[in-house]
């Protein structure tokens, strides 16, 4: 059964547009509140990146817990992987984040956790939008007796005890002292302690993009645009940068020279490093978007790959079915669950520091860029095309488009592949192309988004 409003990480839009407005908020909030919280504390933490409307937002959804019988914790800005960490820290029977993670200002959105820290399977976020619907629909949303309302309470030491968390993660032994680390923080969830954490380890930081105004989040900044950090790391002379998405569940790094390491590269630094120290359990999980280079590395040193589809949901949930502990994406969302129960940046970005410091440890002229050194990337082309209306699916399976895809596989042969999906996320359908030829790359993707836009 399909689901109406949850996509694949909670639900998503434009700030003001269905579903993305107050009403829907409330009575969201309201529906969680019945199937989250019908037992246990009945509470529900709350967390939300720095974006404006993330005030309109959480008031909504207040009204609506507190409507349910549901008491609210409010955190304030957090990165999505503390609200994870809170709510099951606190006991709460939810977490709910309030953020569009990488999007612009303009977007938002609203996920929820369960009181486990992980995030909802499909019959949960089904049995909330069968509720939901009554209420969007029918105006079947009822309130509880005025004795039994929800209140709401602020928890003002959050961002220490997840600072605290976070530098649990990392060997008491080591320290950063004599790292110099430029840290991007997106102007989001983090800017508050991604820093902190670093510094507070022994490191000179260098902290740029930590001055959120509620409409500068992810504005040419952290984990998707790279360029600031790539000219800090430069000018400042530092041994790395460290980019955070706007809710900080997303880690990317730049080494000494400026060059970027993606999430690919920090599976396989995390993987070698644990093999080579005796804690890797099982495999490593990549997605469809995975790069070829990556599966082709840990093939070489006999660890086995196994590809989910596009989202950390489906990641954790292979991890879980294969009882494997490390997983990620290329985007920088990169799983550990000896350490955190959903991606978390400052946790994966505070694991590739230690290996650097154990790397050290035999060879003092070890950097970031050595690390990396043994796995070749393939040259990857990915196209987005922007869609007028909800019709992916429709286009995807297309004659014209399936024909334009099998021509490309034919001309790549053994030496790539193809990926044709629609976003999670966004009204876009994205085409993936890889190869060992990037120019071939280049021209077989462009060759599908034809047959994708005359669509």
């Amino acid at each position: 059964m399909s689901r109406k409003f949850f996509g694949t990480d909670g639900v998503r839009g434009k700030v003001g547009s269905f579903p993305i407005t107050p009403v829907f908020a409330m009575k969201l909030g309201w529906a969680a509140g019945k199937v989250l919280a019908s037992g246990g504390t009945k509470e529900v933490l709350i967390g939300k990146d720095t974006r404006i409307s993330g005030y309109m937002l959480e008031s909504a959804m207040q009204a609506g817990f507190s409507a349910a019988g549901v008491n609210v914790a409010l955190v304030g800005p957090m990165p999505t992987p503390a609200v994870a960490y809170l709510a099951s820290t606190f006991r709460a029977d939810a977490g709910v984040v309030i953020s569009a993670s990488h999007n612009p200002y303009y977007d938002n959105g609203i996920k929820f956790f369960s009181n486990s820290g992980t995030k909802l399977n499909d019959a949960q976020e089904l049995e909330i939008e069968a509720l939901l619907d009554q209420a969007l629909n029918h105006n079947a949303m009822d309130c509880v007796a005025s004795e039994e309302l929800g209140k709401v309470r602020r928890i003002n030491d959050a961002a220490g005890r997840y600072i605290e968390f976070c530098k649990g993660v990392f060997n008491k032994e080591l320290s950063l002292e004599g790292l110099k680390i430029v840290v991007d923080s997106a102007n989001g969830a983090a800017y508050h302690i991604a820093p902190n954490v670093y510094s507070e380890l022994g490191a000179q930081v260098i902290s740029i993009n930590a001055k959120p105004n509620g409409i500068n989040i992810n504005d040419h900044c952290g984990a998707t645009h790279l360029d600031s950090l790539q000219t800090a790391v430069l000018v400042h002379e530092a041994d790395l940068g460290i980019a955070l998405d706007g809710d900080a569940d997303r880690i990317m790094f730049v080494d000494n020279h400026g060059h970027v390491v993606d999430g690919d590269q920090i599976l396989y630094i995390l993987a070698k490093t644990a093999q080579e120290n005796g804690t890797l359990h099982g495999g490593v999980v990549g997605t469809l978007m995975s790069n070829l280079g990556l599966e082709m590395a840990l093939r070489d040193m006999g660890i086995p790959f196994k590809r989910a589809k596009v989202g950390d949901r489906y990641v954790v949930e292979l991890l879980q079915q294969t009882g494997w502990r490390l997983g990620g994406e290329g985007s920088g969302h990169i799983l550990h669950l000896d350490h955190a129960s959903t991606g978390d940046g400052v946790v994966a970005s505070l694991l590739v520091l230690q290996a650097l410091l154990l790397a050290q440890a035999n060879d003092a002229e070890c950097t970031l860029e050595t690390l990396v050194s043994g796995m070749q990337m393939l040259p990857q082309v990915l196209l987005n095309i922007k869609l007028t209306q909800d019709n992916a699916d429709e286009i995807i399976a297309s004659d014209a488009v399936k024909q334009a895809v099998t021509e490309a596989e034919n001309v790549l042969a053994d030496n790539g592949r193809v990926l044709l999906r629609k976003s999670g996320t966004e009204p876009l359908i994205r085409v993936m192309v890889e190869s060992t030829d990037p120019t071939m790359s280049q021209q077989q993707a462009e060759h599908i988004a034809k047959a994708v836009k005359q669509q």
